[in-house]
């Protein structure tokens, strides 16, 4: 045989030897890769139906009903119709996960009610600031200055804020009091999986929740008023450093909501009305959020995606919800969003038809009634304002509105909040009534961002400022 002949066998054999050789050891690599995954626990809750205690992806297919989408990544996931409860499809929801910022909704649906009115006016003290963790998220309040209820909000639901959490939590009375109030309202709304140890979703020991019970928690929030209002603000002005001899300035915040604002990689979601985002370096990414589409509306959760493509989170939720508007009345739920114990029927049918919970806006004779986040003008964001009462969906006149766009909505200018401010905070009322210039302050861009470790941008991206120089924790 040639020599160039008895070369080129060689080379050959060579490499189909290699072939057979190196497949089976990349297949073993993946297959190592995906033993490192963590495992779902054998034994989960099965409040709401016994598929949701199983492990792995639970949907009931009927006929003409569409798959759901591929490569979803998350650990836990779930989506569900908010007037009726029903579980359209989930994957191990009650596996109890750390949730990051997503436990601020629990926060909120808490607090909120309790610290009125928002025009209240409040001076920080350095006390109050020294609890905020390492590397937390930050909207850049600063001690010795005024902001009102209304700023701290703000910056808890936009820029998902871990000093605003703190300042609101020892107005509520403590952060230990905040945690055992967050902790009862979770059992009251049946988010058994849920257990608060900070009251801002930053890491701690012990502190879960799971994709089910966040779900619960947004659909109690969204009962709300105020809170329907801030989880649809896309952008707002805040309270800016005051600095002797001039003007208070603000400088402008944006919702770390994606899929409100929308990113590199990923659009606003038509008819998005909220709510929470999250990342931790436990938790990883998590996200809650609420749709409406041709009268219909849904709740997603998502936690802790593996996927490597940036903002996957909200990408997987996006799809979820597509999938669920299109399967809607051609699946069969998987199960039920249990209602809060005090108006539990006894039906375990998710509360379908119950009185309006506690807080909830009342029309005449009692009937549910809801308000909505008014658009500001130059808005181009689509979503809906809505109540969930006791499982009834109410959407307002047309069904559809304007996410804000810019804060402050109509009839709630900084203006007439200052006029209501008592003569107890005469002083406070002088800091704030020169805010609004529109100049983005120093000390609230100066900010680092993070990054979630997969190539996306976490949500302290923009943030006014961190705790630390090398955050590990961004809640």
């Amino acid at each position: 045989m040639p020599a160039l002949k008895k070369i080129a066998l060689t080379i050959t054999s060579a490499a189909l030897l290699s072939g057979f050789v190196l497949s089976p050891a990349a297949a073993a690599d993946k297959d190592k890769s995906d033993d490192k995954q963590p495992k779902p626990p054998s034994t989960m809750s099965s409040l709401g139906g016994e598929q949701l205690g199983k492990a792995g992806t639970q949907v009931n297919l009927g006929p003409g009903a569409p798959v759901l989408p591929k490569k979803l990544s998350g650990r836990s996931w779930i989506v569900a119709d908010a007037e009726s409860g029903d579980v359209l499809a989930a994957h191990n929801s009650h596996w109890r996960l750390p949730p990051a910022s997503t436990l601020k909704m629990l926060f909120a649906d808490t607090v909120l009610p309790a610290l009125q009115p928002t025009t209240l006016a409040h001076k920080v003290t350095e006390n109050e600031l020294s609890g905020v963790g390492e590397g937390s998220s930050l909207v850049g309040i600063k001690e010795d200055h005024t902001y009102t209820v209304h700023d701290l909000w703000l910056g808890v639901f936009l820029r998902s804020g871990n000093d605003a959490v703190h300042v609101l939590s020892e107005m509520y009375g403590g952060v230990q009091k905040t945690v055992d109030a967050m902790q009862a309202h979770a059992e009251e709304l049946q988010a058994l999986d849920t257990v608060v140890v900070s009251p801002d979703g930053y890491d701690a020991p012990r502190q879960v929740s799971s994709a089910y019970d966040l779900t619960l928690i947004a659909r109690s929030g969204m009962q709300k008023k105020d809170f329907r209002e801030y989880a649809a603000t896309a952008s707002a002005d805040f309270p800016g450093e005051k600095k002797k001899g001039k003007k208070r300035e603000s400088f402008e915040i944006s919702n770390t909501n994606r899929l409100i604002t929308g990113d590199i990689g990923v659009d606003p979601y038509q008819g998005i009305a909220g709510v929470k985002n999250g990342y931790t370096t436990h938790a990883g990414n998590t996200f809650t959020g609420v749709a409406e589409r041709n009268g219909r509306v849904l709740l997603v959760t998502v936690m802790n995606p593996s996927a490597e493509e940036s903002h996957a989170v909200y990408k997987e939720a996006a799809h979820l919800l597509d999938w669920g508007f299109a399967a809607s009345g051609k699946v069969a739920p998987v199960g039920q969003l249990v209602p809060p114990r005090s108006l539990d029927t006894g039906t375990g049918i998710g509360g379908k038809g119950a009185t309006p919970a506690a807080g909830a806006v009342q029309g005449p004779g009692g009937q549910a009634k809801a308000t909505h986040a008014s658009a500001s003008n130059g808005s181009s964001g689509v979503g809906t304002a809505l109540a969930i009462i006791g499982g009834l969906l109410v959407v307002l006149a047309a069904a559809v509105f304007l996410v804000n766009r810019r804060w402050p909505i109509a009839g709630r200018t900084r203006g007439t909040e200052s006029d209501a401010v008592t003569a107890e905070t005469k002083d406070a009322e002088e800091t704030e009534a020169d805010e609004g210039a529109g100049k983005a302050a120093k000390n609230g861009e100066d900010g680092k961002s993070g990054e979630d470790g997969k190539g996306g941008k976490d949500e302290t991206e923009g943030a006014g400022a961190t705790a630390s120089a090398a955050p590990t924790d961004k809640s």
